[in-house]
């Protein structure tokens, strides 16, 4: 008995670890495993992206103006938020637990990208690059294509539909039954969020740069847009996911996306700030009174007292 209950286990243990055979079931009960062994996945998935980023800055600061720390910090950060929601403890753990893969779906699609976004990564690459190397991603940057996939219109087309075909499809039990879908599910939620904070707050050079309105318009349709799918997952959860687990999760997509759109928000009207700031014209104190007396100040007619 002892032997069978032991076999018993181990293939519990097994098929819980195996996301692609098939199973699309979610346990609701699942919790985050710990130990470095866990960690190992997460360590190698973050170290060589972060390597490249501070290489690139150590590289560049001996013949350039020094990168600043906060850009190399949030880069960081955000690829270790990033790598975290497809490596280590927690993406082991999303396999079977939906409001974990929504905390995932949050740190890969949103809060990973903005931190990314906010470190310039394509400003230091062109940095790092040789100078026909670079002129040759400026032009890329240039380019009709690029114009296209960074419009914030397209790149909004690709999160917000991307995230709907995912939940209110078969699509999400599908992944994990393949890991090839799986992995290709995973980098279109990363490039799609990329893209997005990309082109509502760009930081890297950006030839082409709508206004202010169309991106406020875009983006305020976003938000309403992620709202919504969170209320209906709440209301409809996706194929295999326990109802309770799916409201939960539902309730951490909706909230959690909430504080994530608010910091956007405040980075987004910051920088509308600064921009009409600097296009505002300007007038020195002196012009300014002239100014007003001249309009204030009516014509005088001329008669016999005069």
């Amino acid at each position: 008995m002892n032997q069978l209950e032991e076999n018993v286990n181990l293939q519990t243990v097994h098929s819980m670890h195996d996301h692609g055979s098939g199973g699309s079931e979610f346990d609701a009960g699942s919790g985050i495993p710990g130990g470095l062994t866990d960690m190992l996945p997460l360590v190698l998935a973050a170290v060589l992206p972060i390597a490249a980023y501070l290489t690139a800055v150590v590289l560049t600061n001996r013949r350039y103006k020094r990168w600043p720390i906060r850009r190399s910090l949030l880069g960081c950060t955000g690829i270790l938020l990033s790598a975290a929601a497809i490596a280590g403890p927690l993406a082991e753990a999303s396999h079977h637990n939906f409001t974990l893969h929504m905390l995932g779906h949050l740190l890969l699609g949103m809060l990973g990208p903005l931190l990314i976004v906010l470190s310039a990564p394509a400003a230091l690459l062109l940095r790092s690059l040789p100078r026909r190397q670079a002129r040759m991603l400026s032009l890329l940057l240039r380019s009709r294509a690029a114009a296209f996939l960074t419009h914030p219109i397209t790149a909004s087309a690709l999160n917000m539909g991307g995230l709907w075909l995912l939940y209110a499809t078969g699509l999400f039990a599908a992944m994990h039954t393949s890991p090839i879908l799986y992995a290709l599910v995973h980098i279109h939620v990363f490039a799609a969020g990329y893209l997005f904070t990309a082109a509502l707050i760009p930081v890297d050079p950006a030839p082409h740069r709508p206004s202010f309105p169309l991106r406020a318009a875009v983006m305020i349709a976003a938000f309403a847009s992620h709202g919504i799918l969170g209320k209906f997952m709440y209301a409809y959860p996706p194929a295999g996911v326990d109802p309770e687990d799916a409201k939960r999760g539902a309730q951490l997509m909706y909230y959690g996306g909430d504080a994530v759109d608010l910091l956007l928000i405040v980075l987004f009207c910051s920088a509308w700030y600064k921009q009409s700031g600097r296009t505002r014209p300007f007038f020195s104190r002196k012009d300014s009174k002239e100014r007003m007396q001249a309009s204030v100040q009516k014509p005088s007619k001329e008669g016999i007292h005069s």
